[in-house]
């Protein structure tokens, strides 16, 4: 299984983006996909591929209440699929994820909790690993918010693995140089993990001087950038967030052909990006 959390603590640097982007291309690539929107905000991947009618239900079962054992029925039931991809989509409960963790770990603690221990950053691989997900799927992708905290905990320990998306300017630079610190400390709050990284993807790139500047210093981090730029020609990507649906979708559409045929290199770049994952992962078993 191929998993890995999309995360920049930087915002604006095409995080949800690339996510929606990967989770078709992987697809394409004839894998079995998941994508887990463990971000509250309006605009992730719920929103990407058009599932938030019920993100607002207060009645709607969830993955927070999943999270917290409070579950309506089975995980299963939330997974709503879109042009292939099965996704788990963010809920508004999903705001309050830190308060409803510490309140049912503290409820735990007061009850006695014999051989079943709630660690609070354990529990989303815990529900998704009851629920025999990571059997089912060749690929899960996790598109947390761009802050720490629970969500993010909960995100890099269920896939063990981040894909960094970085923009090549002054504020990625600022993100990035925080970036090992990040990786330090996720791992020494999650106690038995080592956090991997699969590369970080230039995105917004046009190949300037400039750009370039700020790749060397990605390269003094010592963080493995992926052979894959994003370009800086958005087109097809916003027409796309507009349209909720993901870029090779919008595609296939012939009303769009003018656009689909000057954006085809994006669509490439993520065949690329999502051959180039796919392939750090059969290495890593290969020499293990």
């Amino acid at each position: 299984m191929i998993p890995y959390t999309v995360y920049s603590e930087a915002g604006g640097v095409g995080k949800t983006t690339i996510s929606g982007g990967l989770l078709r291309a992987h697809v394409e690539r004839g894998q079995k996909t998941l994508g887990i929107d463990m971000d509250p905000q309006d605009g992730g991947l719920t929103h990407h591929y058009g599932l938030d009618e019920d993100k607002a239900n207060p009645d709607a079962d969830n993955l927070a209440l999943h999270m917290i054992d409070r579950g309506k029925g089975p995980l299963e039931d939330l997974i709503r699929t879109s042009e292939g991809i099965d996704i788990i989509p963010s809920h508004n409960m999903l705001g309050n994820l830190r308060d409803l963790l510490k309140k049912a770990a503290d409820l735990q603690d007061e009850m006695g909790a014999g051989d079943n221990e709630f660690v609070k950053e354990k529990r989303l691989r815990e529900v998704l690993v009851e629920a025999g997900i990571p059997e089912k799927y060749d690929v899960i992708v996790i598109d947390p918010p761009a802050s720490q905290g629970q969500h993010l905990y909960n995100s890099v320990y269920a896939t063990g693995n981040l894909l960094i998306p970085f923009e090549p300017s002054p504020k990625g630079e600022q993100s990035v140089k925080g970036l090992r610190d990040v990786i330090n400390g996720l791992e020494d709050e999650l106690g038995d993990i080592d956090v991997g990284v699969i590369g970080t993807v230039p995105n917004n790139f046009s190949g300037t001087n400039i750009n370039q500047k700020y790749l060397d210093i990605l390269e003094d981090e010592e963080l493995p950038i992926a052979p894959v730029s994003i370009g800086e020609r958005g087109s097809m990507l916003g027409e796309a967030w507009d349209n909720q649906v993901s870029i090779y979708e919008l595609a296939e559409n012939d009303a769009y052909r003018d656009l689909r045929d000057y954006e085809q290199p994006t669509l490439e770049k993520f065949d690329e990006l999502a051959e180039y994952i796919t392939e750090q992962f059969a290495a890593t078993e290969a020499t293990a």
